[in-house]
């Protein structure tokens, strides 16, 4: 099976089936296959051919969710690039993935601009507006090529489908390999966990599709002819109003999302939500007070997913009648990320990859058909990551007698934002620029709406101020919004162990005091 084979059968099937909705546009399954048809085309009349790699710059649209589509019906394979990023790590990835082509929504085409030169791979330059054309772009309209039929490129399943990004411990990103197996596997996952019925959903795309699971999600809506209601962004209040008013059956949400639609929509309580059935959450844990009040203004079910871009989105499930069971008088299980995903085995290991007994923490490790293909150009982490042929996850967690995990901190030293990943080594070798800055360590702490959020403890040089505003002046020219330090502490000097390695833990102690878990 190949992701492209769910368009086609219900375009051919149910040509005028609702396919999506966006800002007032309208498409059919038979219009989506044949734009999807005119994608694929297109990119072969470019010069590209099965194995080559273009770059994708937008927020939510029509054009993001079929080119996935379109692209797998040649082989060719797309890199999402995070909006959200600065133009210098844009840069870096799609110089990393040799794309050949960039497309960019029309308000990024100035930030691409900036670094072209940093990018020699690329070739060909497309915005997605119809009217505007920056010097050097071309619009999609004009891209585009009239021809709808299908092409004849073979694809199997072993192919590469996407490559999506996500960031190492040096703080470089590195490139997800997802075959055509894996995220049809992990679609499969996704439809026996949350019951979709085929063509009756009405599924609310919020999350932003660059990332795993929004895409995922997005991915298998269409693989059971269900019709996507695409918000261009995340705005709570418009969430909130497209819930009730809208006939949405599904959505997927990260828990910053749910909480900010929690606070921040006044008038929540007196929505109904009549036809909402099922909330996914996840890419982060979420607080259980927050869950529980969730669940009851929203009176839908909720299922949690626990998993990773390399995993392709899914490994383990807490379903619906989880949280039913933890409402009705065992609560401590909204602490657990529910159990595998059918076909996917998971062990807690110690330093040796041993499996260690039920209720003692170690590593996750994952092995299913949903686990990557491996890291573009990156041999020795490829090996290293899947080692034995389970994914590191570098979560430590805990499995109990019933199977269920629940995850306890990061092996690693990851922070987790609003579902956004940040690696700590990036901000500190961004923070090190600072003309006044001696030494710096970075760490997560908890946030009441975040989950965690950035902490820099910064040692300064002799003679030297700092003030956080000024501090977050400086990084945003060199790094993404939400990498930026939220909180700034000034010490004496970080401490380190003898081999001259921080001592994040110390660091992080005092603002965890108290917590059940260090992650939050």
């Amino acid at each position: 099976m190949l992701l492209h084979n769910f368009l086609e059968f219900f375009g051919r099937e149910y040509p005028d089936q609702p396919f999506a909705e966006h800002q007032g546009q309208n498409l059919t399954y038979g219009q989506a296959d044949a734009w999807a048809n005119r994608f694929a085309n297109s990119l072969l009349a470019s010069g590209l051919v099965k194995g080559d790699r273009f770059a994708w710059l937008s927020k939510n649209n029509l054009e993001i969710c079929l080119m996935f589509f379109g692209a797998s019906k040649v082989g060719i394979i797309p890199v999402p690039l995070n909006y959200r990023l600065a133009p210098r790590e844009w840069a870096y990835i799609v110089s990393d993935a040799e794309s050949l082509m960039l497309f960019c929504e029309d308000e990024y085409a100035s930030g691409i601009d900036s670094v072209k030169s940093e990018i020699p791979s690329v070739k060909r330059w497309v915005t997605l507006g119809s009217d505007s054309k920056p010097g050097g772009w071309q619009t999609l309209s004009d891209w585009l090529e009239e021809d709808p039929t299908k092409p004849t490129v073979s694809v199997c399943e072993s192919d590469q489908c996407y490559q999506m990004y996500t960031s190492g411990t040096t703080g470089l990103p590195k490139g997800a390999m997802i075959s055509q197996g894996n995220v049809t596997n992990n679609i499969q996952m996704a439809h026996l966990a949350s019951s979709i019925t085929p063509r009756q959903e009405r599924n609310l795309i919020v999350a932003p599709v660059f990332h795993a699971a929004a895409a995922l999600s997005m991915m298998a809506m269409v693989a059971s002819g269900s019709t996507l209601v695409i918000h261009h962004e995340f705005v709570p209040a418009r969430v909130v109003q497209s819930l009730d008013e809208e006939a949405i059956t599904m959505t997927t949400m990260v828990p910053a999302m749910i909480q900010a639609c929690l606070v921040a929509v006044p008038d929540i309580a007196t929505r109904k939500f009549e036809k909402l059935r099922l909330i996914s959450y996840g890419a982060s844990p979420i607080a259980q007070e927050t869950l529980q009040k969730a669940m009851s203004v929203f009176g839908c079910g909720f299922a949690q997913g626990f998993g990773m871009t390399e995993l392709t989105c899914i490994a383990t499930n807490m379903t619906p009648a989880v949280h039913e069971r933890a409402a009705s008088g065992e609560p401590g299980l909204l602490l657990s990320a529910g159990r595998p995903q059918m076909g996917t085995e998971i062990k807690i290991a110690d330093e040796n990859d041993e499996e260690l007994p039920r209720g003692q923490v170690g590593q996750i490790l994952v092995r299913g058909p949903q686990t990557m293909m491996g890291y573009w150009r990156l041999p020795e982490a490829t090996d290293s990551a899947l080692k034995g042929g389970w994914m590191h996850t570098g979560d430590a967690g805990y499995m109990d007698e019933e199977g269920f995990i629940y995850i306890q901190d990061r092996i690693k030293d990851m922070i987790v934002s609003g579902a956004e990943n940040i690696y700590p080594a990036e901000v500190e070798r961004a923070i090190f620029e600072h003309p006044a800055v001696a030494d710096t360590a970075v760490v997560g702490i908890p946030d009441e709406q975040w989950g965690e959020t950035v902490l820099a403890f910064v040692a300064l040089k002799s003679g030297q101020t700092l003030e956080l505003d000024t501090l977050q002046a400086f990084c945003r020219e060199r790094l993404a919004g939400y990498k930026i330090p939220s909180k700034l502490e000034i010490i004496d000097a970080i401490p380190r162990n003898a081999s001259g390695k921080s001592l994040k833990t110390k660091l992080r102690q005092p603002h965890w005091e108290g917590k059940q878990r260090q992650v939050s």
